[in-house]
């Protein structure tokens, strides 16, 4: 599986063949200059906000994606996705948001969204279940804090942490919240299921493409 980094929430997922593409912007984020375009088989979107919902970005060549807006359960081209509802104030109104738990060749990943606060009902944490690798957003501004993100993710007992929606001095905070200051930005996350074993909550970072 490798997974690369566009700002943002934006996210791609590749499992050999397969795209996955989560929370493509249509209006770039602050701080992010370069657009993204590429072909998806699979689109998902958290919250419907300019900043998260750009699906019509991912029609490329023969690649036109199966999208995801919502809570509920979806399977295609071998991939199950389980939409768990929360909600969130991003852009400073009530918003439906929706954490993703994705199963793509026996890893499981979850990504968690627009949240806006680290106080999750136990139907969440049973619905999403064990977690191999964990999407958090970590830059507050209508999205959880350092501190916050932290503390929620060691609640999902991921074996691997990847920080989202964050600038330099939100993402200094949260590795020094979790205790690894040392972590070096790497472009892309190359990670097979059997890298997981014996990871407990491991931050990687991503540089934005």
């Amino acid at each position: 599986m490798i997974i690369t980094y566009y700002g943002g929430q934006f996210m791609k997922i590749q499992q050999g063949d397969l795209t996955v593409a989560y929370n493509p912007f249509k209006e770039a984020p602050e701080g992010v200059t370069r657009p993204a375009r590429f072909g998806a088989d699979i689109a998902l979107v958290s919250l419907n906000h300019p900043h998260f919902n750009g699906v019509e970005n991912l029609s490329h060549g023969d690649k036109s994606p199966f999208s995801v807006t919502g809570p509920g359960e979806y399977e295609t081209k071998g991939v199950y996705v389980r939409g768990v509802e929360t909600s969130s104030n991003y852009g400073g109104s009530p918003r439906l948001n929706t954490i993703y738990y994705v199963l793509i060749e026996g890893m499981r990943l979850c990504m968690l969204g627009a949240l806006d606060t680290a106080k999750l009902g136990e139907k969440v944490y049973d619905d999403v279940g064990e977690v191999d690798i964990l999407f958090v957003p970590i830059g507050g501004n209508g999205v959880l804090s350092p501190a916050d993100a932290h503390k929620l993710s060691l609640s999902f007992s991921p074996g691997l942490i990847v920080p989202m929606q964050y600038d330099a001095a939100t993402l200094k905070q949260f590795l020094k919240e979790a205790g690894q200051e040392g972590v070096a930005p790497q472009e892309k996350l190359t990670v097979k299921k059997k890298d997981m074993e014996g990871k407990e909550g491991e931050v990687a970072v991503l540089k934005v493409m």
